[in-house]
């Protein structure tokens, strides 16, 4: 009878620190997605802004560029095991097309430091606060583009998380492990803030982008901790 009991406890215990995990992560998945939504509106900068620009920009909005250096360290912390974890969901139902797109926003997200932040928004920021031109800064960003593991970092990021995220959402939808609407939307999101952010440069648009990005992971944390193992 006591190892009856002693076993119920565990058993107890485990499922209830198991439920905790899921909780804990799943609160996680959805921060990543809202803090580039965040960023994405406020930045000071268009996406196809040139160097010089961009600089220029980050100059003349040093509080704004503080806050997007944050942010994307936010997004940094978080966007790697909230894209596991959705990933991994996606591949339930469609292996071929959730691995796919799990390996290829994994890649992205793994090169957004060294593509993105290192190569522009802190240089940037940080050549402005102590007085350096916007010219000259424009000109160590060219030559930091050009060093080739920069460029194909660049390359890395741009392309896979924008075609990481469609097939994730794509595989979410055909394996029914999401609403279907939820699914597309993140699937349809990366169209949006491709278009909002290269084709036509919007920056309350491509935010709202990936808010819907953030909306289809957060419905993905709610299956996640809904899961029977959580109980």
């Amino acid at each position: 009878m006591a190892a009856t009991a002693s076993t119920r406890i565990a058993g107890s215990v485990s499922r209830h620190r198991a439920g905790f995990d899921r909780w804990a992560l799943a609160l996680i998945v959805p921060i990543g997605p809202l803090a580039i939504a965040i960023v994405r509106g406020i930045l000071p900068y268009k996406t196809t802004d040139s160097n010089t620009t961009l600089a220029t920009q980050v100059a003349a909005h040093q509080g704004v560029e503080g806050l997007v250096v944050w942010l994307t360290f936010i997004a940094m912390l978080t966007l790697i095991p909230g894209v596991i974890t959705v990933g991994l969901m996606a591949r339930r139902g469609a292996p071929r097309l959730g691995t796919a797109g799990l390996v290829l926003a994994f890649a992205a997200f793994m090169s957004l430091f060294w593509s993105t932040v290192a190569g522009s928004d802190n240089v940037a920021l940080a050549a402005a606060r102590i007085g350096v031109s916007p010219a000259l800064t424009g000109r160590l960003l060219d030559s930091m583009g050009s060093i080739p593991a920069i460029a194909l970092g660049t390359w890395v990021f741009v392309a896979g998380h924008i075609l990481g995220l469609i097939l994730i959402g794509i595989a979410l939808w055909r394996g029914r492990v999401l609403p279907s609407w939820a699914a597309l939307l993140i699937a349809v999101s990366q169209v949006l803030h491709f278009v909002f952010a290269v084709v036509v440069p919007v920056h309350a648009l491509d935010g709202l982008a990936w808010g819907l990005t953030a909306v289809g992971f957060a419905v993905a944390a709610l299956a996640l901790v809904r899961e029977p193992e959580a109980a």
